[in-house]
């Protein structure tokens, strides 16, 4: 649900708008009735299974990202976030919702000698709003800011790094607002940033990971029945990520762990939904579907704190 003084067209991800089971309607009483699923006492949580840390063929991963919407990146240094990205270690750090322009930049965040290679993306007018950031150990041949739109870089949500054998993309997608005032550009935004992934798959293959702002199948919320007309569940988002696959990409987490359930990667602030569980599975790692061959692990690591959504992590062996 939006926060508080917030307009409707402010708002920016589901996290803040529907991504939560319905609001509990009256009664004729005026009593509140709580939604027809309701959450087990005990609740299923998910458990992160030990890491596989070779490819289907044996080889040893090379490459480790961590992708991580950080809900306003000064709260999240504040919220130890920082400690984990150090106990994890990725080769790159992937981040989304920044909400920080570069010159108000933690001091944290500068002096991360771990990862001498950053690169930010924020939004040109409105300030504390969407932006991601790469973080790299190693330097990117290139960096590329935005999909070459106009109308679709505004808002700094995609940042590419070209390595020698890979892009690795990082993008936050734009949600379709409370009420789905932004669905028809959201649809607008998933047929430009396929077409612009496609160019890149074109050239050498492609890593995509960040908060992509849809639950793609019923076993990726907790509630499908009751978000059918929500943000990040609608039939258009959903059928928009299904021609993103069939344009060469793979879900890594399905693909390696197809009926498994309960595995969300954000729960709203409200209503205790991360300690019962009620979430979504919102942030993806997506590649090239010629790199299956080198993927050793897709992690939702649900126990990671210090935001309302957790990372995630890729092991590839390139």
């Amino acid at each position: 649900m939006p926060k508080r003084g917030k307009k409707a067209e402010d708002v920016d991800s589901a996290d803040e708008l529907e991504a939560t089971e319905p609001e509990a309607k009256k009664s004729k009483k005026g009593a509140a009735k709580g939604p027809k699923e309701k959450v087990a006492e005990n609740p299923i949580l998910y458990h992160d299974p030990p890491n596989k840390l070779t490819s289907p063929g044996g080889q040893k991963y090379t490459l480790k990202v961590t992708s991580w919407n950080v809900d306003g990146l000064r709260a999240w240094v504040k919220k130890k976030g920082l400690e984990w990205v150090r106990e994890e270690d990725p080769d790159v750090l992937c981040l989304q919702e920044t909400k920080c322009a570069e010159k108000l930049l933690p001091p944290e965040m500068r002096e991360m000698p771990e990862y001498p290679h950053k690169y930010w993306a924020c939004a040109g007018a409105k300030e504390g709003y969407s932006g991601v950031a790469l973080l790299c150990k190693t330097e990117p041949l290139s960096i590329t800011y935005g999909i070459g739109e106009e109308q679709h870089d505004q808002e700094g949500r995609v940042i590419t790094a070209e390595f020698p054998s890979h892009f690795l993309v990082t993008a936050y997608v734009p949600n379709a607002g409370r009420g789905l005032v932004r669905l028809e550009y959201r649809q607008r935004w998933d047929a430009a940033f396929r077409a612009y992934l496609r160019g890149l798959d074109a050239r050498k293959p492609l890593v995509l990971c960040g908060d992509l702002n849809v639950a793609h199948a019923e076993i990726d919320l907790k509630n499908p029945k009751g978000n059918k007309k929500s943000a990040g569940f609608t039939p258009e988002e959903r059928q928009g990520f299904g021609e993103l696959l069939a344009a060469g990409f793979t879900d890594t987490f399905r693909h390696l762990y197809p009926d498994t359930p309960h595995a969300y990667t954000f729960w709203t602030y409200m209503m205790n939904a991360r300690a019962k569980n009620v979430g979504w599975r919102l942030d993806y790692f997506l590649v090239s579907t010629r790199l299956l061959e080198a993927l050793c692990d897709s992690k939702i690591r649900s126990q990671a704190m210090g935001s309302d959504h957790c990372p995630i992590t890729l092991y590839m062996a390139l």
